[in-house]
């Protein structure tokens, strides 16, 4: 990197007095860290699922039974252990348990088809799998029966399980519906126990007695699989326990352990929710589960019940709009909250304007990941420079190179959209299973993301695009982001995406086409649409103007709330 654009590390000058460059990180395992945790804060509390709540002496128990579980029935260590589950205590105690039996975790997202589901259990080679018993019987129990898996142990679980009910009011709960229930039907050759059987018949006293060393594989976080089917990203004990102490030493100046409250929507089978929920862990602060991010309700009336108390919140940007448009959420004292971290998707400037009218101006603390990097590449300043629609300057203990999208041999220069290369501790070991997609994706140390960015002269790097979404128009490269940040700015759009769809008298070529989702008020209508047309024509080079414009009436979103622009391309 000596002698290259980025080899004085510009970013540097941007960060927070506190901050240092380069961390002396001490590395072990998570189990180790769960154990200090308890260890230290035993009475503090650990989560807390609608009222039913644990401190982090009890959650220890529970993680130690399910650990123990594990291991005395023929789950040996670096076997994979999949968690299909919404944010509730049994994943987390699934997760730490997993941690603490030395396998390794691989969190499953439940909105999977039964193939979805079969194709994850048959490339990790998963031994053992948590479900809830509404999952069981809608999709699991087919994903099962397809075969080619090695799985062994089948743990049901219910949501009821673990609220703190008269038995026959949870039975009531379920005869209305109020709490999902699904018939749990036998395979043959496979062991079945229940989650409440384990926290029963297995001891919390201690866990197992194993040695887990650090470049033990931690967690296979499957990845979103736009470009192909899903990879498996190897993630270590080193690569986590060096993100956490990364991100620990960003926001130093915070509450101290054992006292602060965290808040997410994002669902733990997503990495970014997933690091938030270990990292609240390992700071020994509270965590208030959110089993569903569009219930704003629920949301709004757990942050109104620990008001003062709550510290940092991570979500999509969406979520934070959801939350916006609860008028319950405007009424709430939000003076305790240091943060609102923003990531997976990009945050349009209006809206965050609009949110922090609310929220507290300078909160939004936008930042960047992936996968790959478990998962923190870049963060705004917490206390310095926050400049909105950056995700902010690489984290201590990282590098961070923009090089061309053609030919990766070559950096560009500052203020070049050039693809965003990252090398330090947190960057994962490769694909599990997938040699070719590793040799792409490492190199020298250094991983090759595939979105492209652009940094400036602070060193704070803005999102331009994913290569893949890309638009090239006569030669020209279109920045979906970028199209989309303008076109976010008209009075009729509530939100907006853009795509390249072919254009028929060029191949190769693409035309820009901008869906468009409007605020209410506003008409689908004709002279809606020219009035659009106009913006675009009036904010934008000619070759980005949108060729077509769509209005839907309700915009494709992931799981973790991003638009989901494959579903347009394919519409």
């Amino acid at each position: 990197m000596e002698g290259s654009p980025y080899s004085n590390k510009i970013w540097l000058k941007s960060y927070d007095e506190h901050v240092k460059p380069i961390l002396d990180l001490e590395i072990y395992s998570l189990a180790e860290m769960l154990r200090r945790t308890v260890d230290k804060y035993p009475d503090s509390l650990c989560y807390d699922f609608q009222g039913a709540c644990a401190s982090f002496r009890e959650a220890g128990r529970f993680i130690n039974s399910f650990a123990n579980f594990l291991a005395q029935n023929g789950i040996k260590k670096g076997d994979r252990v999949v968690i299909n589950l919404p944010n509730i205590p049994q994943f987390i105690v699934a997760l730490f348990g997993t941690f603490c039996a030395s396998c390794a975790a691989s969190g499953m997202n439940f909105l999977l088809s039964p193939n979805e589901i079969n194709y994850q259990l048959k490339d990790c080679g998963a031994a053992a799998i948590i479900t809830l018993d509404s999952f069981y019987e809608e999709k699991v129990r087919e994903a099962l029966l397809m075969g080619g898996i090695e799985v062994k142990i089948v743990i049901t679980t219910n949501v009821a399980d673990i609220l703190d009910l008269e038995p026959s009011m949870k039975e009531q709960l379920i005869k209305i519906g109020k709490v999902p229930f699904g018939k749990v039907l036998p395979i043959e050759g496979l062991k079945y126990f229940t989650y409440n059987e384990i926290m029963e018949k297995y001891s919390g006293d201690e866990g197992p007695d194993v040695i887990i060393e650090p470049d033990t594989t931690l967690l296979l976080q499957y990845t979103g699989g736009t470009t192909g089917p899903p990879k498996g990203a190897i993630l270590t004990h080193r690569n986590l326990i060096s993100m956490l102490q990364i991100v620990e030493h960003w926001f130093e100046p915070s509450a101290d352990p054992g006292s602060a409250i965290n808040i997410s929507g994002f669902p733990f089978f997503h990495l970014a929710g997933l690091q938030f929920c270990i990292q609240t862990v390992y700071m020994a602060w509270a965590q208030i589960l959110v089993p569903d991010p569009r219930d704003t309700n629920y949301m709004t009336s757990k942050i109104k019940e620990y008001e003062g108390r709550i510290l940092l919140m991570y979500n999509v940007p969406t979520l934070y709009m959801m939350l916006l448009k609860n008028r319950k959420f405007k009424k709430i004292d939000l003076s305790s909250v240091q943060g609102y971290i923003s990531g997976a998707a990009p945050f349009p400037t209006k809206s965050i304007n609009e949110f922090e009218e609310v929220a507290g101006k300078g909160k939004v603390v936008e930042a960047y990941g992936m996968t790959e990097a478990s998962p923190g590449v870049t963060m705004n300043p917490y206390l310095g420079k926050k400049k909105i629609g950056t995700v902010g300057v690489p984290f201590p203990n990282t590098e961070v190179k923009l090089v061309d999208v053609t030919d990766r041999s070559k950096e560009v220069p500052l203020g070049t959209p050039g693809e965003i290369a990252i090398r330090g501790p947190q960057i994962f070991s490769g694909y599990w299973n997938k040699p070719k997609e590793t040799e792409n994706a490492l190199k020298d140390g250094w991983f090759y993301s595939g979105d492209v960015g652009v940094m400036d002269e602070d060193g704070y790097i803005t999102i331009v695009d994913r290569t893949k979404d890309m638009i090239i128009v006569s030669g020209y490269k279109v920045f979906s982001v970028e199209v989309d940040d303008k076109m976010n700015k008209h009075p009729a759009i509530e939100l907006c995406s853009s795509v390249g769809i072919p254009d028929p008298d060029r191949p190769g070529s693409e035309l820009v086409k901008l869906y468009v989702l409007l605020k209410e008020g506003y008409e689908a209508s004709q002279e809606t649409k020219a009035d659009i047309m106009k913006f675009a024509q009036e904010n934008l080079a000619k070759y980005k103007v949108p060729r077509f414009i769509e209005i839907i009436k309700e915009m494709p979103l992931t799981t973790v709330g991003k638009v989901d622009k494959k579903a347009l391309r394919n519409k």
